[in-house]
């Protein structure tokens, strides 16, 4: 069952249905272990359902809820209604850890997927006029890689000596071009403002741009190196970690069949990793 992330740009809402997952190993037929694992449509659950047949031959039966928002699979899997997640990255697990106070851990890093700017109005980041408008999420815990990204491409310089994982915008020590930054919108609306010319550029996650049809490498006027620290990860409760059913996920796509699928289907918009 999906959830759906339904608004307009003037006023974004979230309105998901309850996970139907019944969580935990709770056995689907036979010896197999059912495992509920929440996922963004695109990369995550795709590769999830590569995966699918794989674990079905260790006696693992794959259930995949699919996601368009950053909030509701983490409130899922502290419910219990999920028993894993494969969404997120590490910085932005810590911050919700931090604002919410789950107990959660990463139980393997799979891939990256390196953000990007996009734009129809400029052909490059050094294009962008003096005053001009650059879009980007509302979720704070991405506001320093977005920030990092920008000073990589030399549009603004961070403060010396912060953890630029957690930059914020007070953290902007220069920016000569006196750019102004609009970070109001939902992640999964930012595709919609690009394709309605809003703003100089927009700033958009992998998942997001490939969902819509975008191609990161190609399409994008600036993306992160493959050095990128922002690797996605299941992530679980504390303890389950050690799971079988948790275990061989994880290894299982952390395989090179795997990690072939992913370099072939995306050709580095989305790349894998073993962490």
């Amino acid at each position: 069952m999906k959830k759906w992330l339904v608004g307009t740009i003037a006023a974004a809402s979230i309105v998901g249905l309850a996970a139907c997952g019944t969580g935990g190993s709770n056995g689907s037929s036979g010896d197999s272990k059912e495992l509920v694992v929440g996922a963004s449509n695109v990369p995550h659950a795709e590769i999830l359902e590569e995966a699918k047949p794989i674990l079905e031959k260790e006696g693992i039966d794959l259930k995949i809820e699919t996601y368009q928002d950053y909030v509701l699979p983490n409130k899922d899997l502290e419910s219990g209604d999920l028993d894993a997640n494969y969404f997120q990255h590490i910085p932005y697990l810590e911050g919700q850890k931090k604002e919410h106070g789950y107990d959660f851990v990463s139980a393997g890093g799979i891939h990256i997927e390196p953000m990007a700017v996009y734009s129809k109005k400029h052909k490059s980041l050094k294009d962008i006029p003096e005053g001009g408008t650059i879009l980007f999420s509302n979720s704070v815990a991405e506001h320093g890689r977005i920030l990092t990204l920008l000073e990589a491409n030399g549009l603004i310089k961070l403060k010396d000596g912060i953890d630029k994982t957690q930059a914020t915008l007070d953290d902007i020590a220069e920016n000569p071009k006196k750019l102004k930054f609009d970070y109001e919108y939902e992640p999964a609306l930012l595709t919609q403002l690009y394709n309605n010319e809003e703003g100089d550029a927009v700033v958009i996650n992998s998942n997001y741009a490939i969902d819509s049809g975008l191609d990161p490498v190609k399409d994008s006027i600036a993306i992160e190196d493959k050095e990128s620290p922002y690797v996605n990860i299941i992530a679980v409760k504390k303890g389950d970690e050690d799971k079988k059913e948790i275990k061989e996920l994880v290894k299982v796509l952390q395989s090179d069949e795997i990690q072939d699928f992913i370099n072939k289907e995306w050709k580095g918009s989305v790349v894998p990793v073993k962490e």
